[in-house]
């Protein structure tokens, strides 16, 4: 138990480093575009504009991929908890599907 428990563990810190690191883009990319502010005319306007907007759909985005995300990671894991067998027996046989795949290639 104590190895699912650091899998698990593993998983979620992976997880938030990679929100973490969107979001510190997404904070960064403000800061740039304010900095921008002192650029003059029509297109500077719309190019502040078209990142504004592009920023707010990011930042929207993540919310909503955790929002959904949050069911299926929650369904899986008391999945494989369940079906710890089931779970051994289907990986293996994904990764042998894969890699007859990947040998018949090259």
């Amino acid at each position: 138990m104590a190895r699912k428990t650091a899998a698990q563990a593993a998983e979620d810190q992976i997880k938030d480093q990679a929100f973490s690191e969107l979001q510190a883009l997404i904070e960064e990319s403000e800061k740039l575009l304010k900095s921008s502010a002192s650029l003059v005319g029509e297109e500077a306007d719309t190019l502040r504009e078209q990142v504004s907007q592009k920023l707010k759909q990011a930042a929207d985005s993540v919310g909503g991929v955790r929002k959904r995300a949050q069911p299926v990671v929650d369904a899986t894991e008391t999945y494989i908890g369940g079906h710890p067998w089931q779970t051994v027996a289907l990986s293996a046989g994904f990764g042998l599907v894969v890699g007859l795949l990947i040998g018949r290639r090259n």
